[in-house]
């Protein structure tokens, strides 16, 4: 009997930590980008030194982070990514962005009111100069032309793989089932990473794009670099990074909800 009371006592115990965790991580919700400035953030454009803000690409005007390329004389191929600080493993992020004006002279035809969310990223020191594209996961950001169907909120894998349904997906990107956003109007994105587990991409609080197992890609050029010494390509945590692909664009939020590992583990960090 005392037996059953003890471990009737400990499943309460786990049950209410459980919950506690669960609370606090919902209130806990952080703004990566406060307003104001990009303290928190580093630099990377393809061809420059790590933070050094080709043409002030990245910049913070009217509260709003803005991708701009009003001081370029054309693309030229200078694909740049802006890094938070930390990387993150269990989390939510939620954006807010919409796409504006027109694409500068020299863009690739793809990269039309297109961006990106990257997650699982390797870090911005470890980039080379040259190197278009952090390896990572990239949640895409897409707006419409106006007329033609295209969904956001996409997955691209530059130099990743991810499991969909089973099977080990090897095409660079996969469509989401998102319906198309014209114009300029803002978009709320939100996507939940469990690890190297469950990634899901969620907009008008509908799921629109599920994967698992976000892992390096044994194919690509930076393989071996990246992979860790206990040779474990799966990724399960990493840099976030938000993309300059030659459309610029706003974003008037970008916050986190640090979900931890600790709710896994029935840890409880103070």
């Amino acid at each position: 009997m005392k037996k059953l009371l003890v471990n009737s006592a400990i499943v309460l115990l786990i049950t209410f930590l459980f919950i506690g965790c669960v609370q606090t991580k919902e209130k806990g919700w952080i703004q990566l980008f406060d307003g104001k400035d990009l303290n928190n953030w580093e630099v990377k454009i393809k061809g420059f030194p790590l933070n050094e803000n080709y043409k002030n690409t990245f910049r913070v005007e009217d509260g709003l982070l803005k991708v701009r390329y009003d001081q370029y004389d054309k693309f030229d191929g200078h694909f740049g990514h802006l890094f938070y600080k930390h990387p993150f493993s269990h989390y939510k992020i939620r954006v807010e962005y919409r796409f504006v004006g027109q694409q500068i002279t020299g863009g690739p035809g793809w990269a039309v009111r297109n961006s990106g969310i990257m997650i699982h990223g390797q870090s911005a020191e470890s980039m080379e100069l040259d190197q278009d594209f952090p390896v990572s996961v990239e949640v895409q950001l897409l707006g419409g032309n106006g007329k033609d169907e295209r969904s956001t909120l996409n997955v691209c894998t530059p130099g990743t793989n991810v499991v969909m349904n089973g099977k080990l997906i090897l095409d660079h990107c996969i469509n989401s089932i998102s319906k198309t956003y014209h114009g300029e109007q803002w978009v709320t994105a939100e996507v939940e990473v469990q690890g190297d587990s469950i990634v899901r991409h969620t907009i008008d609080g509908k799921t629109v794009m599920e994967y698992t197992q976000p892992q390096l890609d044994e194919r690509d050029q930076y393989y071996t670099k990246l992979l860790p010494p206990d040779k474990n390509k799966l990724l399960n945590k990493g840099t976030i990074s938000l993309q300059s692909e030659s459309h610029p664009i706003d974003f008037r939020k970008v916050e986190l909800l640090n979900m931890g590992e600790e709710c896994e583990t029935g840890k409880v960090k103070n």
